[in-house]
């Protein structure tokens, strides 16, 4: 699609965004709220980011507990725990996995392979990671699960909220982008969070789903596909009331 622009006595074409321009990281996350900025280092997709987790981590990676342990939850030698972080007995941390300062890691919470959470997040009870970039401020406190995703700054998700990572043909994943897909080269794609934005408790949110900053959806929504920026979903329910017999 494109624009016209009135210059003096004439009309100017302006181009379309290009696909690398709308789904460029900074247009999602704001890179100053991560200590980790480096993964989205000319990368044309904000997605692309996930494939350079693992090596990040191996090359980056410098293991340590500097925060408070509460009983004993299980910490594999290939964590990092910032200070003023506090993880509570049976958490299972067990990496690699770069946990930021002041953030709450609660009981039942299973960080795997691939983990990289900033400052200030809360990573709940019966919550799962893996291979995930969580910037600052997230929260995640309830019985969720986050797989090969991108968590934006001061984002939420709801009680049980799932964020799912893999097709059920376990095919390639693309980006249902507005002029057509677009190919990932990934087998395992979540999604992308923008920041600030909520999702409510119980949404399901399919794999490939690229959502903007401060955008809501509803409980219960199930949803895939590409969220521009402050946008809401919503989930309409008829519910009757009956006497009961």
């Amino acid at each position: 699609m494109c624009g016209t622009r009135k210059t003096d006595r004439k009309l100017r074409v302006v181009p379309a965004s290009s696909p690398e321009e709308i789904f460029a990281p900074a247009e999602f996350v704001t890179l100053a709220h991560t200590a980790h900025s480096k993964l989205f280092e000319n990368q044309r997709f904000v997605w692309e980011a996930l494939k350079q987790i693992a090596s990040y981590l191996q090359f980056r990676l410098k293991p340590a507990v500097l925060g408070q342990l509460m009983g004993k939850p299980f910490i594999s030698n290939t964590v990092f725990v910032g200070a003023g972080t506090i993880v509570e007995q049976g958490a299972v941390l067990k990496g690699p996995a770069w946990i930021g300062e002041n953030c709450h890691v609660r009981s039942g919470c299973y960080i795997r392979e691939n983990v990289i959470a900033g400052d200030g997040v809360v990573m709940g009870n019966s919550c799962e990671f893996k291979n995930c970039i969580i910037f600052d401020e997230a929260q995640i406190p309830h019985f969720s699960y986050v797989g090969d995703s991108i968590l934006g700054y001061q984002a939420h998700l709801g009680a049980g909220v799932i964020l799912s990572n893999v097709k059920l043909d376990h095919t390639e994943i693309a980006v249902a982008a507005k002029d057509g897909n677009i190919a990932t080269g990934l087998t395992k794609f979540g999604a992308i969070i923008g920041d600030r934005t909520e999702i409510g408790c119980n949404a399901v949110i399919n794999p490939g789903s690229v959502l903007g900053r401060d955008c809501l959806i509803y409980p219960n929504v199930n949803f895939r596909g590409v969220l521009p920026d402050r946008s809401a979903v919503k989930l309409r329910q008829e519910v009757q009331i009956l006497e009961r017999r």
